[in-house]
């Protein structure tokens, strides 16, 4: 199977788009720009879902769901905001078909057509900053901490499967908060929720930082930011969190009651991660191979593989492998056994090896016999036998070891892959030459920013959280520059 793999050194696209189809995560579909997410790969979704979703409720947050479809005028009403997806709206214009009085099928209804057009959500706030005004009124009501979990629609020219598409489903968190220090501070804690899932369960390793003013999500006052890098050196950016100030409370016209019998505008956040996360998971980890996925958030961590010749060697092996099942399912481990005999053992190591499952355990009737089983980890490839006495504790300290060598490797080749530059020949050297990401000085105009980005094609990445003043001259300028920030070339 891996032949049919292009190699990470030949193509890294296509090499990303053969696990992805290959690995039996996602497919194209019959919409231009859209994905059909496969089972399996809707089985990672959950696992990163369930995982967040828990560890939202656990600060706090409960879930809602707001309608699909949004008022045109809504969008008109914070400024910076339509003018930031103006560009990727879809947008609703009839409500009924009828037949083709020529018999071509259907045809749009011009009498059917709404008084006011409609855009298929490209994010929420609007439609919530709408429905808050109703559901705020006192310094009572306040936080709201609020998640939900969607679809949303951004019309795109060039889409990659997971990375960039046209529908993709995501989580937006919108909260509103009495005051600018409690918003600040629900921004912060869910930006470390979304460091700490990347790094703990998806064992990527990431940055925490602020945008540049340019990069900023449409309407927001700052945006933080968690960015990983991939295997070929270039970033991604992993989740962001925004302060929107009170921005949209003053669009919408979303007061409250203070203490003081006051009334003020409330002070909102919003925050998301989306199903890219699966495409940064397949970018950081995986090799020539097929899939590499971390026990943790793996739709099976264990695979069991039975070799056997007639129906009373897979009867023995059955019993036993089957009391092996209920341990490591009583220890809540994912657990299958293929004992599908349509295929061949060796087809069926290749077929797990592509999947990235953690664990492959090999038995077969000799190992019955001596009372062992073959154990592969799919990280390092490396074989064991072990004794079956004791096998489900060896099995979960494995997947723990398995989960955190794929975090150090990860953080490993990224450390090794951030690089200071102090001239721009350095700084193109690097990009050109190494890749992943460049700390260097910038002198903090919009201007600069954008014509660094239009000569080597790569953007601030992010203001690291804590950065240490360091007085400098910006690369590309030579003004003065108080900090360094970090660059790339991302996807």
């Amino acid at each position: 199977m891996s032949k049919e793999i292009t190699s990470r050194a030949t193509d890294y696209s296509q090499w990303y788009n053969d696990l992805v189809l290959k690995g039996g995560l996602a497919d194209y579909s019959a919409v231009k720009g859209c994905m059909v997410i496969k089972p399996y790969g809707f089985a990672l979704w959950e696992n990163m879902r369930d995982n967040l979703d828990r560890m939202f409720k656990e600060t706090g947050h409960v879930n809602a769901y707001f309608p699909l479809f949004i008022p045109k005028s809504f969008l008109s009403r914070e400024a910076a905001h339509v003018e930031g997806f103006a560009k990727e709206c879809a947008v609703i214009t009839h409500y009924r078909l009828k037949n083709d009085p020529n018999g071509q099928g259907v045809i749009v209804d011009p009498e059917a057509k709404l008084e006011e057009e409609l855009i298929v959500r490209p994010t929420s706030e609007t439609i919530i900053w709408s429905t808050y005004k109703d559901w705020i009124q006192s310094y009572r009501d306040l936080p709201l901490l609020i998640n939900q979990w969607a679809n949303v629609v951004r019309w795109e020219m060039r889409t990659r499967l997971f990375l960039r598409t046209t529908e993709f489903l995501w989580q937006e968190g919108h909260t509103a908060h009495a005051t600018a220090e409690e918003a600040v501070e629900e921004t912060e804690k869910m930006l470390d929720v979304y460091a700490t899932f990347s790094e703990e369960y998806m064992a990527v390793p990431v940055i925490k930082g602020v945008k540049t003013a340019n990069e900023r999500f449409a309407g927001a006052v700052d945006t933080y930011c968690i960015e990983a890098l991939m295997q070929d050196g270039k970033a991604l950016q992993a989740g962001t969190s925004h302060f929107l100030g009170q921005n949209f409370a003053k669009a919408f016209d979303v007061k409250f009651s203070n203490k003081q019998n006051q009334l003020e505008y409330v002070w909102a956040t919003s925050w998301g991660v989306s199903t890219r996360l699966v495409g940064a998971l397949v970018m950081a980890h995986s090799d020539d191979e097929g899939l590499i996925l971390p026990p943790k958030i793996a739709p099976m961590q264990v695979v069991i593989v039975p070799i056997f010749k007639g129906d009373d060697q897979k009867a023995a092996i059955d019993a036993k492998v089957n009391t092996i099942i209920q341990e490591l399912k009583a220890a809540g481990i994912r657990v299958k056994y293929d004992d599908n005999d349509n295929n061949r053992p060796g087809w069926k190591f290749a077929e797990y090896e592509m999947k990235g499952v953690p664990v492959r355990m090999a038995i077969g009737a000799r190992d019955l016999e001596k009372n062992v089983v073959e154990v592969a980890r799919r990280d390092t490839k490396e074989k064991m036998v072990i004794s079956l006495d004791g096998v489900t504790q060896y099995i979960i300290s494995l997947l723990g070891e398995i989960q955190q060598n794929m975090f150090n490797k990860a953080k490993a080749y990224r450390d090794e892959h951030i690089t200071e530059a102090n001239s721009w020949a350095e700084f193109e050297q690097l990009l050109d030459e190494k890749g992943g990401f460049i700390s260097a000085h910038w002198d903090g105009t919009v201007e600069t920013e954008i014509a660094i980005k239009e000569k080597t094609k790569a953007t601030i990445r992010c203001i690291p959280l804590n950065n240490k003043k360091e007085a400098g001259t910006c690369i590309l300028t030579g003004k003065p520059s108080e900090q360094r920030v970090l660059f790339a070339r991302a996807y």
